[in-house]
């Protein structure tokens, strides 16, 4: 039904903006622009069209309207972070190839222990650790059937009263554990990716945000909220029954079925690696009063150098590796293209050319004047409101859709209260990442709620419980650690996002 609303409604709202609202009589860029960006907004919203043919609305209504031509539009489709999210892909492919993220989520499981409430934060931190470099659906449908087999072999010994808050806590830690570790990277989820590129749209002088940078302010937040999901699954909403007791071998076998380290996982661990500890050290690393000078610094031009690059050199050698494996020649091949989702890439364009119109056209500036009435307000509570919700957006759209539409709005809101973005934009972007209370809300909600062995109400508890809790956790850590790490200062109003002088 939203399907078809959104279908005839959005080209109603988009010919209103057009035709009949009149938002700036000085300047019919604004209204022209507020009408592409309602379109998609609805569109997006309620997937009245695929997220990705929706994406593609500005290569043609930009030089329709007059906006942008087609060569400076197409530009932002493709760029460095686009090439930062496919260089990351390809190693994270790999990785699922020779099943190097099974054996890594099969380690952790077996060192953290084999007791129920261990295994169950075995696999939390398990589903986060492959979710901060590979995709959240792709960890959820690897974890999915190991804890099945776990679960399954205590039902064969425990009456079902015993063992339903065990198996509860283990599937959703399976998907908590995916969403929460997706935020600590700037690869782990894309809206952490958009904002990167929105950033740098809507203030080009704005210093880079890279992958080490994020890292340090957004895995401290992971690794709290973790804790309080383990604290909830366990302590507070599915005690486990004091007569389970677990003796698991299914992690033995799952292990013995991998067999011995191969060659080719050998050189897939190293190339993660080192791509990981090269996007991490790649700039500067400011840890307090010590700084750890980047490797970029050595050449010449640090400055040519980005996560990107790294991403695509690293990537690269995937396919120049050749493997033992009679099946295969190199670690990666040409049929591996052919599961990139492009469609998530045509998304992230989508978003860099709506922010690219909303500056172009003036709109940014224009929905900035018309939110000076907030200045009186503090920043806390309107940023408070903004994550709640986007989180509420997030819980029925996509993620990723989401802050493309919010992001820009948010950035003109900063400017027009004179708060540094960053206060802003940061907690808005994670907070689009953590959706836990309904099926729909993520992958791994719907992945692991379609195991068919727990009630919408039991996720929907515990995930507003996290939702209540992640807000004042994300800004705390922008506020203390964003002071240190991105120079975040509410008193002082950054040069990097002063509008230019017209």
């Amino acid at each position: 039904m939203k399907n078809k609303i959104g279908l005839f409604g959005g080209p109603l709202v988009f010919a209103l903006f057009l035709f009949i609202f009149d938002f700036d009589k000085t300047n019919p860029m604004i209204s022209k622009m507020a009408a592409v960006a309602a379109l998609m907004a609805i569109w997006w919203v309620t997937e009245a069209i695929p997220l990705a043919a929706t994406s593609l609305l500005p290569l043609f209504l930009f030089p329709i309207l007059g906006i942008l031509n087609g060569e400076q539009i197409a530009n932002t489709y493709i760029n460095s972070t686009i090439f930062l999210f496919l260089g990351g892909f390809l190693i994270a492919l790999a990785m699922e190839k020779w099943n190097f993220h099974k054996r890594i989520a099969l380690l952790i499981i077996s060192i953290v222990g084999t007791s129920p409430e261990k295994i169950i934060l075995g696999f939390l931190l398990a589903s986060a650790f492959i979710s901060m470099w590979i995709s959240n659906t792709a960890t959820a449908v690897m974890m999915l059937p190991i804890g099945l087999a776990i679960i399954s072999q205590l039902e064969e010994k425990f009456p079902e009263e015993v063992t339903h808050s065990f198996s509860v806590a283990v599937l959703l830690s399976i998907a908590y554990g995916a969403s929460i570790g997706g935020i600590a990277t700037l690869i782990g989820t894309p809206p952490n990716l958009s904002m990167s590129r929105i950033l740098h749209i809507i203030f080009p002088k704005a210093p880079e945000l890279g992958f080490g940078a994020w890292m340090q302010l957004a895995f401290p937040v992971a690794i709290f909220l973790l804790t309080v999901c383990y604290f909830l699954l366990v302590k507070v909403f599915f005690k486990i029954h004091k007569d389970l007791s677990a003796d698991i071998q299914m992690i033995k076998i799952e292990r013995g079925r991998l067999g011995r380290v191969s060659s080719e996982e050998i050189f897939v661990g190293i190339v993660f690696s080192g791509t990981a500890l090269l996007w991490i050290f790649r700039s500067d690393l400011v840890l307090g009063f010590v700084t750890i000078p980047g490797w970029s610094n050595i050449f010449s031009h640090p400055e040519y150098f980005n996560d990107g690059v790294v991403a695509i050199a690293m990537a690269s050698l995937l396919f120049l590796i050749p493997s033992k494996n009679n099946a295969a020649t190199f670690l990666l091949d040409k049929e591996i293209f052919g599961k990139i989702p492009w469609g998530i890439i045509l998304l992230f364009g989508g978003g860099f050319a709506l922010a690219k119109g909303f500056v172009a056209t003036g709109l940014s500036e224009s929905i900035g004047k018309s939110l000076t009435s907030f200045g009186s307000l503090s920043p806390v509570l309107i940023i408070v409101v903004i994550a709640v919700v986007v989180q509420a957006l997030t819980e029925l759209t996509s993620n990723t859709a989401t802050t493309e539409m919010v992001l820009p709005i948010t950035a003109s809101m900063a400017v027009a209260m004179h708060v540094h973005p960053l206060f802003f934009m940061i907690p808005v972007t994670i907070s689009a990442s953590l959706a836990f209370m309904l099926p729909v809300a993520t992958p791994p909600n719907a992945v692991i709620f379609g195991s068919q062995r727990l009630k919408i109400s039991e996720m929907a508890k515990v995930g507003a419980c996290i939702n209540l809790v992640s807000i004042p956790v994300l800004l705390l850590a922008v506020y203390f650690l964003g002071r240190i790490i991105f120079n975040i200062d509410l008193s002082v109003f950054p040069d990097w996002a002063v509008p230019p002088v017209k």
